[in-house]
């Protein structure tokens, strides 16, 4: 490519547009006018190596920079009401499944809010839905749940590790109290020492600590810091976030800049220094980089199945901020972050009585254009690339054929690894750096109208 074709700064997108863990995201669903039922959604489907997700959506506190499917405390038993539903959700679902396929589940996952929320009573009958009512065995599959300083007690704990958890995940976010308050989150730093302690004694076999990136008032030092604290517990992985500052969340309610003195600018080259100091820093610790946000420490237990793909394999989620995933649509419940809002989905969840139905989704196209994107989006921002070889298989033609004008723009920002030949696509350190960019760039102009038309809440 000549200079007079190559890129201009100025033409360069943001670096952080948007975190992309799904395709499409929740704002390009839409309520169903003719709800279509489960069973007929499933039937077909392969349902060898399935996952399953258990949303919590209870929080002890919501911090500043959040806009997960979450509300603050749960009232008058509303953490019974809302495990009696998911039980009825459960159930409905295993029967949509039917038993035509054979049923298995590869790889299970708690999340939230907070699933430590809830008590240690309440987490055994969690783990008895999962089991009892879908068929899932949590303790001969990967079984990932997410904790908070606060919520992770020994009791907790004990019932988790007992009942065959082998990953906790804990938002950390800063260990330097001054930047926790800065995002709205607040904790102290014995707190969350005391909180590794326990995790730690309870023996389960992958500790992951969540770290923020991007804080007002965080330096290179005070980052420095944060990540040698996390270091010093050896954790077998670590996830970097980028802060975002969203509308209706904590932070942005303070203003779009989320009270900083820097402009956006500014703050991008912050954060992407940051961001480089970090992964330098845990790559020479001896950390592999997995994605632009995991990092792993070499010999760890393996916490996917070998057999388990999440661009071609189905998803089971319950409770009412979870998605499910068939290939041929994906759904959900109605999506809020404005807690009056939330509060008022989580109540209209607890008192259903028929799940049979999907109520909000996205009509995904078997094998078009929108497969082909969640296909490129999922594998292209893992650090190991894509073999071309596989998307050629499942879609008969390759991702230069298909995306060329995307693949080419990529090349041009440098983002692409020149050096891999032609059999693996693969993302250069500088485009793993600005996964925030890439994957944006690949969403259709059908879910990105979808986006800007979702009226938020």
């Amino acid at each position: 490519m000549t200079d007079q074709h190559r890129p201009t700064d100025r033409h360069r997108p943001r670096p952080y547009e948007s975190y992309v863990y799904a395709y499409p995201h929740k704002t390009a669903y839409r309520e169903f006018p003719d709800p279509p039922a489960l069973a007929d959604e499933w039937a077909g489907e392969r349902k060898d190596a399935l996952s399953l997700y258990l949303h919590i959506p209870f929080c002890e506190v919501r911090c500043g920079f959040c806009n997960l499917f979450t509300r603050i405390g749960a009232p008058d038993e509303l953490t019974t009401r809302y495990l009696d539903a998911l039980d009825r959700q459960a159930v409905a679902v295993r029967d949509a499944l039917g038993d035509s396929e054979p049923l298995r589940f590869a790889a299970a996952a708690f999340g939230g809010g907070t699933p430590t929320f809830l008590d240690a009573g309440e987490l055994e009958r969690l783990c008895d839905i999962a089991e009892k009512r879908t068929g899932a065995d949590l303790r001969a599959v990967p079984l990932s749940v997410e904790t908070s300083p606060s919520t992770a007690t020994a009791d907790r704990l004990a019932v988790l590790a007992d009942r065959g958890a082998t990953r906790l995940s804990i938002g950390v976010q800063s260990f330097v109290d001054a930047e926790a308050r800065a995002a709205v989150r607040p904790q102290r730093r014995a707190e969350v020492e005391a909180a590794l302690g326990r995790i730690r004694d309870a023996r389960i076999p992958v500790l992951n600590i969540d770290l923020i990136y991007g804080i007002d008032g965080q330096t290179e030092r005070s980052w420095r810091h944060s990540l040698d604290a996390a270091l010093a517990w050896r954790p077998e992985e670590l996830y970097l976030y980028p802060l975002y500052v969203r509308p209706l969340t904590g932070l942005g309610r303070t203003g779009g800049d989320g009270g900083r003195e820097e402009d956006d600018t500014a703050w991008d080259e912050r954060r992407l220094r940051l961001y480089r100091q970090g992964r330098d820093h845990l790559l020479a610790e001896g950390y592999e980089q997995v994605s632009m946000r995991m990092f792993r420490r070499p010999g760890s237990p393996a916490q996917g199945p070998d057999d388990h793909a999440c661009q071609t394999d189905g998803m089971i989620g319950l409770g009412c901020g979870a998605r499910s995933y068939t290939s041929r649509l994906h759904y959900s419940f109605d999506y809020a972050v404005e807690m009056r809002e939330i509060r008022t989905i989580i109540d209209t969840y607890t008192e259903t009585q028929d799940f049979s139905r999907a109520l909000v989704g996205h009509r995904m196209d078997g094998d078009g254009d929108e497969a082909r994107r969640r296909h490129l989006l999922q594998s292209l921002l893992q650090a190991q690339g894509m073999e071309t070889a596989d998307y050629r298989a499942r879609f008969g033609s390759g991702p230069a054929d298909d995306f060329p004008g995307e693949l080419a723009r990529f090349e041009a920002y440098g983002w692409l690894d020149g050096s891999t030949g032609p059999g693996l696509l693969r993302l250069s350190p500088e485009g793993l750096a600005h996964s925030d960019a890439l994957g944006p760039a690949l969403f259709s102009p059908a879910v990105r109208a979808a986006m800007a038309a979702y009226a938020l809440k």
